[in-house]
């Protein structure tokens, strides 16, 4: 899988947990999911939790530590396929 389709992927992910006042094309690559994005920890959850089983992978403390930008968020991805 290429590091566009992942991205592509994560923001179809990404799109569904954005606040009302926050719209699809304001993700990009250096926006900050929570900053940024508006996102909320819970959210953040739900969106690991989208990423594990869209990807088949399993995401440690650290990745989820690492996972701030939406660019960051693919490496992780994109390293753990």
């Amino acid at each position: 899988m290429t590091t566009q389709e992942i991205h592509q992927k994560l923001l179809e992910i990404v799109k569904v947990y954005l606040p009302q006042d926050v719209t699809e094309s304001s993700i990009k690559p250096e926006s900050h999911l929570m900053q940024d994005l508006g996102i909320n920890s819970a959210h953040l959850v739900d969106i690991v939790l989208d990423v594990e089983d869209t990807f088949d992978i399993m995401l440690d403390e650290n990745d989820m530590q690492q996972m701030q930008r939406v660019e960051d968020a693919t490496i992780v991805i994109h390293n753990k396929l």
